[in-house]
């Protein structure tokens, strides 16, 4: 989006509209609070904006909670392949189409580390 023109302080026109001065605003806490995903072709991981305790906490809940049953459900589709109906399913309960991709994605991070977990496991055996 182009930079906005100052107002011209007439109602016509392409710079219509009465002139004010912008506010700056406080930083929100949403700014500072959490953590970002991030996914790259390498790993799954997770880039800390704030502390490590924030980290940690929330991998002890994931760990001890587990998953919620739309989640189990986004996993069982990907297993099967079908990205697409996993994506319909997050988006339906999350309610946007952002918020959808960024799950599906974690669920097929999680997968993939069972994947190579267990990959490992099998190697230990033989």
């Amino acid at each position: 989006m182009a930079p906005s023109q100052p107002k011209s302080g007439l109602f016509v026109g392409i710079n219509k509209g009465h002139v004010v001065t912008k506010r700056e605003l406080a930083p929100r806490p949403s700014d500072r609070k959490g953590f970002a995903f991030i996914f790259t072709l390498v790993s799954w991981h997770f880039l800390q904006k704030g502390t490590k305790r924030v980290h940690f906490v929330r991998n002890l809940i994931r760990e001890v909670a587990g998953f919620a049953p739309y989640e189990k459900r986004i996993t069982e589709l990907l297993k099967v392949g079908k990205d697409k109906r996993a994506l319909k399913v997050a988006k339906r309960k999350l309610g946007t189409h952002k918020r959808a991709k960024k799950k599906r994605e974690e669920m097929s991070g999680v997968l993939r580390k069972m994947r190579s977990a267990a990959g490992g496991a099998a190697d230990k055996k033989k």
